[in-house]
């Protein structure tokens, strides 16, 4: 009778020491009281501690919860949100066993990273300024690489370098000088309508001063000895024009733009 009682009482010792041991083992937890209980597994959470009678029971994570371990909390992890303020989007959806999978929004690069090198927060992707062109284009890692345009080079949106206008080879001239963000400025030369206009009226000009030098020396001539005239006579005493054969000629010619030159003879009829 002796020997079952202290039998007894020693199996009744060895279960406290497995229940209400120091160190739990690898798929235990430690209750607030000391007690170790069966873990819960991933995507679960404890809903009640385990008793000498019963084993831990667990309830599954719902709504934006997960668990991705066994353990012996209470409560699931919240799901981590994607957030596009932040530079971010959902690459993987949150599930009861994973947490969500963010990444970066295309034209930003991430700045802070969390411990297990997932992105924190990211920022937009810095334009070049004009008078700049694009060195290297951001990634989701490193932001935009710009640099300025050299000299005889301009960049008006800030992406590539052009070479400025070469006015001489298009036939023009240069108004006004290129900038980092300015194109230079052509102009067609002036002189270019000064040839194009007087080449024909320079000629019409030429002609008529010819005419008018031949007219004033024949004029000297006729002065010095009179040529042949063609009279005509009017009756009543009025005065008699004549006009020599070279006033006809020219007349005949321009008759707008020389000017007539008359002789008056008067014929007194008794």
């Amino acid at each position: 009778m002796v020997c079952l009682l202290t039998e007894r009482y020693f199996l009744l010792g060895f279960n406290v020491v497995l229940v209400f041991g120091v160190n739990c083992g690898p798929a235990e937890y430690k209750t607030n009281d000391g007690q170790c209980c069966p873990m819960c597994g991933e995507g679960l959470v404890v809903r009640k501690d385990c008793t000498l009678d019963t084993s831990t029971s667990c309830i599954p994570c719902v709504g934006r919860t997960y668990m991705n371990m066994a353990n012996g909390l209470h409560t699931c992890f919240p799901c981590r949100p994607c957030d596009p303020g932040q530079g971010l989007f959902t690459r993987t959806a949150c599930t009861t066993t994973k947490n969500t999978i963010c990444d970066v929004l295309d034209g930003f690069f991430c700045q802070s990273y969390s411990s297990n090198s997932e992105c924190n927060f990211a920022v937009e992707h810095r334009p070049c300024v004009p008078g700049q062109r694009t060195k290297a284009p951001g990634t989701k890692s490193a932001d935009t690489v710009c640099e300025e345009c050299p000299l005889g080079l301009y960049s008006q949106h800030g992406v590539n370098c052009t070479a400025w206008t070469d006015c001489a080879a298009a036939g023009q001239v240069k108004a006004k000088d290129g900038t980092s963000t300015q194109d230079v400025i052509c102009e067609v030369p002036a002189r270019s309508h000064m040839v194009l206009i007087p080449s024909f009226l320079l000629i019409t000009f030429a002609t008529l001063f010819c005419f008018y030098l031949a007219r004033v020396k024949h004029k000297k001539e006729l002065s010095e000895k009179p040529g042949d005239v063609i009279p005509v006579q009017e009756t009543n005493h009025e005065p008699v024009t004549s006009y020599s054969w070279y006033d006809i000629y020219l007349n005949s010619i321009f008759p707008s733009i020389l000017v007539k030159q008359f002789s008056y003879t008067v014929q007194i009829n008794y």
